[in-house]
């Protein structure tokens, strides 16, 4: 059972704790939920560590930068696991995809289109690929483009043109966007049929789930969203093998921050609690420069004591005003030595905060599992990247 003040007394603070066990238990609801027709994709942008756990739940990794293809090659994944997508791709790094056995791709521009049938044809090899469907951003191709593709795919002897992929955004609250987008992916694949003669075998679908991560919002049940949506996914898996890919949605919950109140005081009147980490650790989508307050677990430390509940601004340990985690926030009583434990920060805290900056050190991973908890990065000392050789 996890126990983060045993986890912070071993490994100190800050550190990221990823429950493995939780996420697991999650994702075979998420999949009882979608049914056998549904395919699940993790995009590991959202928190590579959880790749090793995320490889027996999903049928597809998706990876978008030669660093991350890299990194599932380093742990061992079988390349057949892997969809190689991304809005920048190079020839070299097409090229080494398919050195690593990589046999998956998305095109999200004609010169994709090109690099892939042209490396493709001089392995002497034909690769499934994806089309993408721009949502309106700089992500995927136009229409235009995409049936373009389709209509000289005879001409593409390197590919093996076998469906769509689109995703328009994050976190959309209100489901009728995403009732709306799999119409339109059903009517793509009639217009596909009718009028270009392409039987459309595969969409990869990134619904964008909402996951509410603060106090003021309801999270009783953060699976809502996708049992809302089931119906209309299984409709469209009539049409075609349907994935869907999500990233944030998947890990969100089974992650959580510890962190150290370092120092207190009260400036002119409002009470201050610095702790070890910060902004460059933390950071929940929507969080508004710690206007809404997350899920916080209290942990006293050996010096606490007990006072009335006062209003606190929890601070970080960088060198600006911007690093403020929480602008407001009844405990009761923030001392030395006291643990913060922020939840729901299993999806891209770890890799997108400003984790370079002051060259403070990058903090500790630990993976909870049924075998126990275990260290799977140390602490990284920042002022070692952050110089010149």
């Amino acid at each position: 059972m996890l126990n983060l003040e045993k986890i912070a007394k071993q490994f100190g603070t800050p550190t990221f704790v990823f429950d493995e066990t939780a996420l697991a238990s999650r994702m075979r609801e998420a999949k009882a939920i979608v049914g056998s027709s549904v395919h699940l994709c993790y995009s590991i942008k959202a928190n590579p560590f959880l790749i090793p756990a995320m490889s027996s739940c999903v049928e597809l990794l998706e990876v978008c930068s030669p660093g991350e293809l890299e990194i599932c090659h380093a742990l061992g994944v079988h390349p057949d696991k892997v969809l190689f997508s991304g809005v920048n791709k190079t020839r070299e790094d097409v090229e080494r995809a398919m050195d690593l056995g990589v046999t998956r791709f998305t095109c999200e521009s004609l010169l994709h289109v090109q690099l892939i049938d042209e490396a493709a044809r001089a392995r002497g090899r034909v690769y499934p690929v994806l089309l993408r469907l721009t949502a309106g951003t700089q992500f995927g191709m136009d229409e235009s483009d995409l049936l373009h593709v389709i209509d000289r795919r005879d001409e593409l002897s390197g590919l093996r043109i076998e469906g769509i992929h689109f995703f328009s955004g994050t976190q959309q609250k209100k489901l009728d966007s995403q009732k709306k987008e799999l119409l339109l992916l059903e009517n793509l694949i009639q217009t596909l049929k009718n009028e270009h003669g392409f039987d459309t075998r595969r969409i990869e679908y990134g619904p964008g789930l909402y996951f509410p991560y603060f106090v003021s919002e309801d999270n009783s049940d953060t699976l809502a969203p996708l049992r809302e949506l089931a119906p209309d996914l299984q409709r469209l898996a009539k049409c075609c093998e349907l994935t869907i890919e999500m990233g944030r949605f998947f890990a969100a919950e089974c992650g959580t921050y510890l962190t150290r109140v370092i120092d207190t005081k009260t400036n002119c009147g409002l009470n201050y609690a610095i702790v070890d980490g910060g902004i460059h650790h933390v950071n929940y989508l929507g969080g508004n420069m710690g206007m809404r307050v997350p899920h916080i677990v209290h942990m006293p430390g050996p010096q606490h004591q007990a006072e009335t509940p006062e209003d606190w601004r929890l601070c970080g340990s960088l060198c600006t005003t911007s690093d403020v985690l929480v602008r407001k926030i009844e405990m009761n009583g923030l001392t030395q030595g006291d643990i913060l434990a922020f939840e729901n920060i299993g999806a891209y805290s770890v890799t997108e905060g400003p984790a370079l900056f002051l060259s403070r050190d990058m903090p500790r991973i630990v993976m909870h599992n049924e075998d126990g908890d275990h260290l799977v990065r140390d602490t990284i000392h920042a002022y070692n990247i952050n110089r010149p050789l």
